[in-house]
């Protein structure tokens, strides 16, 4: 089954509601070119309003190790999600501490997946996202025809733009690679604020058995 990431959440309260959808991602951005950027001191119930079954995923580009560590202990963090220009050296020393490490790609037109070959043993997942000239993505979609092409054997996220109406689309991609989707803009009230019976609704398609 398809596993949900709402990513971009920034309000305690919010993160309590939405935790409701029973997604299996929340994704903190720890960047703060980003409008759904935590803060540099984010309150401490951000993190523990969220169920112990539910992980807590957290956004970076290209942040000191250190740093990504200490964030990760005080916030519970046990996904790191790497949205910068991060060797597959650095990945694998983050890797290596114990955390999940998913590592972005953004897939531009005739995108080689052949390039991203030397992440295959230090990260657990990629995320695919849309070309953008900032980091995060652009919050549209890439062409995913072009995912015909991937034949890695490394599970991977599905991001940019992904709306409600996309469920089926999602359902009906025949791609074993498919681990998860990443929601995020297409489901807000307001940067960093989401719609609860939006991602609800999406969840339950997308999780329900029948298309």
């Amino acid at each position: 089954m398809i596993k949900i990431k709402v990513c971009g959440m920034k309000d305690p309260v919010n993160v309590k509601e939405i935790s409701y959808a029973w997604p299996d991602y929340l994704g903190f951005i720890f960047w703060p070119g980003s409008p759904r950027y935590v803060g540099d001191h984010p309150p401490l119930s951000l993190f523990q309003n969220v169920p112990p079954d539910i992980v807590k995923a957290g956004v970076f580009v290209n942040e000191n190790q250190e740093n990504i560590l200490d964030i990760a202990q005080r916030a519970g963090l046990g996904m790191i999600q790497l949205h910068g220009n991060e060797s597959p050296e650095y990945c694998w020393g983050l890797m290596s501490s114990g955390l999940e490490i998913v590592k972005s790609f953004n897939i531009g037109e005739n995108f080689d997946f052949d390039r991203i070959k030397s992440f295959l043993t230090c990260c657990d997942y990629f995320l695919f996202d849309e070309k953008s000239e900032k980091p995060g993505g652009s919050g549209r979609k890439f062409k995913w025809d072009q995912l015909t092409d991937y034949r890695l054997e490394k599970p991977f996220f599905l991001s940019g733009g992904i709306g409600p109406e996309d469920a089926g689309l999602i359902k009906e991609m025949d791609n074993n690679g498919l681990f998860a989707v990443d929601i995020n803009s297409r489901f807000e009230i307001s940067p960093g604020i989401k719609d609860v019976a939006m991602v609800k609704g999406f969840s339950a398609k997308l999780k329900n058995s029948q298309i």
